[in-house]
């Protein structure tokens, strides 16, 4: 639910510098099914009746899933602030594979949270407590407020991923042009 707000922001931005929505019709996204299928893997992996039983290949599931939308994000690095989405990924992908293919959040963000979040549910998380997590300033460190609906922890490479998204969307709404994600064919 992270990325939705980017996806508002952009939006609202966009329109706010006289940027159109007609011009995200010239978004030429390469390999959208890397990027949809990767993310439907990981809301699906992260569901209380999957992640209960996925056991040791939680992990394994986790990882590939997020290197095939990061192949995709890489892809598409030509596109206007897709290199920003590029380097959030790098930062996240650091951190799950320093810490086993999970993202460690720190006790503290889950608790502003009122303890709730991914970390506390049973089952495979993609995120959990950690005690003294490898990059620890690579991992989910901040809580957005308990108010914010669908709130949760976040690190610093979502932060990069959220403003890569909103620049992407705001710099393709006020250019208009057909922006294409990468030189060549698809």
């Amino acid at each position: 639910m992270f990325l939705l707000y980017a996806v508002v922001i952009g939006l609202g931005l966009g329109l706010l510098t006289g940027g159109r929505i007609s011009g995200l019709a010239a978004i030429r996204i390469r390999w959208p099914a890397a990027i949809v299928g990767g993310l439907v893997i990981q809301v699906v992996l992260f569901s209380p009746q999957v992640s209960s039983q996925v056991g040791d290949l939680g992990p394994w599931i986790y990882v590939a899933s997020t290197m095939l939308v990061g192949a995709a994000v890489l892809r598409n690095w030509a596109l206007p602030g897709m290199p920003v989405v590029a380097a959030g990924a790098a930062c996240n992908l650091a951190a799950i594979l320093a810490n086993g293919g999970s993202m460690p959040a720190s006790r503290a963000a889950i608790e502003l949270m009122g303890g709730q979040g991914p970390a506390i549910q049973a089952g495979y998380s993609n995120s959990s407590v950690a005690a003294d997590p490898a990059l620890w300033f690579l991992t989910d460190v901040f809580a957005m407020p308990r108010w914010v609906p669908f709130a949760n922890v976040f690190s610093l490479g979502d932060l990069l991923i959220a403003g890569g998204i909103v620049l992407v969307i705001v710099l393709a709404m006020r250019s208009g042009k057909g922006v294409t994600g990468a030189v060549g064919a698809g």
